[in-house]
């Protein structure tokens, strides 16, 4: 098998109701903790391969992420855990919502991380272009500095500004599944 086959929403209901099939969330932790499918396994992908998933192999397996994008463009990894069939879910869990299909919601739980580091990004870049304009010419210097970080987390793929919000208060908590 060479590529990750499309499945939809109703399909996909109609095979894990059969029983033949694991349906595995290659979300990060926060992400599945604010919202999941029932019944769908935790894989992030950046710790995929701590993951085992031999009592698995004689199922079909349905890889999903938010929107479908995430999971098609890491097929090969996915593939690589050698189940005897493997799909992606066409849409992700936003393609399982709008078939109307249950899922677990935690909206106690923070907003993702990739999400609060956007909003503090544009936020900061905001407030440096504000303050330039209306107090000091300087304060652009804060915009350009946040500006080099996203590029700086883009190419490498660390952020420092997720680092720093992990370590938040309301990031710590335990917010169950």
């Amino acid at each position: 098998m060479t590529s990750l086959n499309p499945i939809s929403a109703p399909e996909l209901k109609r095979k894990l109701d059969s029983g033949d099939t694991v349906l595995i969330d290659i979300r990060e932790t926060d992400e599945h903790a604010r919202e999941h499918i029932l019944g769908a396994r935790l894989a992030p992908l950046s710790a995929i391969d701590a993951h085992d998933f031999d009592r698995d192999h004689g199922k079909a397996a349905v890889f999903h992420c938010r929107s479908g994008l995430r999971t098609q463009s890491n097929a090969a990894t996915l593939l690589a855990r050698g189940f005897r069939e493997a799909y992606y879910l066409q849409g992700g869990i936003e393609a399982w919502k709008q078939a109307g299909l249950p899922v677990h919601s935690n909206r106690n739980a923070p907003l993702e991380i990739m999400r609060q580091v956007q909003i503090t990004a544009g936020l900061l870049i905001l407030l440096g272009v504000t303050l330039g304009a209306l107090v000091n010419p300087a304060f652009y210097g804060l915009s350009a500095f946040i500006g080099a970080g996203l590029t700086f987390a883009g190419t490498t793929g660390w952020c420092g500004m997720a680092m720093i919000l992990k370590a938040m208060p309301w990031n710590r908590g335990s917010f169950g599944a």
